[in-house]
């Protein structure tokens, strides 16, 4: 068993002093680990149904489209404001100073569809529990929701509730 934690590097001050930002190209580069770490993150979720797997952006989409093709499902690009080509619908959601904005477009989840969320990191929550709300405001089921990387001492986890909550690597309490 490969140890994911001992690739991701901590990056003191980044972007901002005060924050360690945790930085996972170190595993992306690695073959094994990145393997890995999609083997871990798919695993909850073998055995259930998934229609569309939705990475959310931008770093999201990384794990999200091979997962996407191990589940035989489609992947939708989940963006800010401004990025999508094509008609959308959007949900908005708070940050700490002010608000963003998470969009997709609107024919690509269709209601019925088994939605696997996907992400890099779930720190506060707002971003998952925005792709969560966008995917219910198409019609969509959340299947669950799979993180490389939970910061559990953000709480993000409890603006998820009644969702399937599956991560890899898990700093701090919750």
């Amino acid at each position: 068993m490969i140890d994911l934690a001992t690739f991701i590097r901590d990056v003191p001050d980044f972007p901002e002093p005060g924050i360690i930002f945790k930085d996972i190209t170190p595993l992306l580069a690695d073959s094994e680990a990145f393997t890995a770490a999609l083997g871990a993150m798919a695993a909850p979720f073998d055995g259930v149904e998934v229609d569309v797997v939705v990475g959310i952006e931008a770093r999201g989409f990384i794990f999200a489209a091979p997962l996407a093709q191990r589940f035989g499902a489609g992947f939708v690009p989940v963006r800010k404001p401004g990025k999508l080509p094509w008609q959308v619908n959007g949900h908005e959601y708070s940050l700490e100073y002010g608000t963003d904005r998470l969009e997709a477009h609107s024919d690509a989840i269709h209601p019925g569809d088994k939605v696997l969320v996907v992400d890099d990191v779930l720190a506060t929550g707002g971003t998952g529990a925005a792709a969560v709300a966008l995917v219910r405001e198409l019609g969509g089921e959340v299947a669950g929701f799979s993180v490389l990387i939970e910061l559990g001492f953000l709480g993000g986890r409890s603006k998820l509730p009644e969702v399937d909550v599956h991560t890899v690597v898990h700093y701090g309490a919750d």
